[in-house]
């Protein structure tokens, strides 16, 4: 099998409870929630992601095999060989990973974190598991390490997810694909208000957005 890239790039984990940690994001094209193209926003499922999964024109992005793939993760990261960390997302990451690429990022000695939606379970090898739910789609993983949650998102049964099986309930407030700042800075007084009524979830912010990187 082959992999369909967008991008693949050295940071620094911005959310959740690795936020901060050296990692290597390998962000794959599609999803089966959002084309990704803004005439078909309004009808999506999900109708506020704020990222290009489109296409394999990214930085490092493009067709692998599973070895080549793993190489280049690897390269990215350096000699040193401790501590390596893998992030693979998208759009829906699970639409790809497969038995010969969490494989062959093991031999290399990663740590594999997937981001998903949820909507498809999530591959046995991978170490750890944050799922982001988005109203209106069936989540069938239910368990995991971070169930991360953007809001506002009206009409989320989030009081059923408190009985799913995850180590850490995040609530990360919405951006806006737009930009719209008044609206961002209501989306965080909503995730703060909402952090301050349930104590079961803590507040997660995308930190890379005000560091500057990717």
């Amino acid at each position: 099998m082959s992999y369909a890239v967008k991008e693949i790039f050295l940071t620094l984990q911005g959310e959740g409870a690795h936020a901060g940690r050296r990692a290597v994001f390998l962000r794959f094209a599609g999803c089966n929630l959002w084309s990704g193209l803004e005439k078909d926003r309004a009808s999506a499922i999900c109708q506020f992601c704020d990222t290009d999964f489109i296409g394999m024109d990214g930085e490092n992005g493009g067709r692998y095999h599973a070895d080549a793939l793993a190489d280049k993760v690897a390269a990215l990261w350096g000699e040193n060989p401790a501590h390596r960390y893998v992030v693979l997302t998208g759009g829906e990451p699970m639409l790809q990973i497969d038995d010969a690429l969490t494989h062959a990022l093991h031999e290399r000695g990663f740590t594999i974190t997937m981001e998903s939606n949820g909507t498809i379970a999530a591959h046995p090898a991978i170490d750890w598991v944050c799922i982001s739910p988005k109203y209106g789609s069936d989540v069938v993983q239910q368990s995991g390490n971070e169930l991360k949650l953007v809001w506002p998102q009206i009409g989320t049964n989030w009081q059923g997810m408190e009985n799913w099986a995850f180590d850490h309930f995040l609530i990360q407030p919405m951006d806006d694909a737009a930009g719209n700042k008044d609206k961002v800075a209501a989306n965080l007084a909503a995730a703060i208000e909402f952090v301050q009524q349930h104590p079961k979830w803590r507040l997660s912010m995308q930190t890379h957005k005000f560091l500057g990187l990717q």
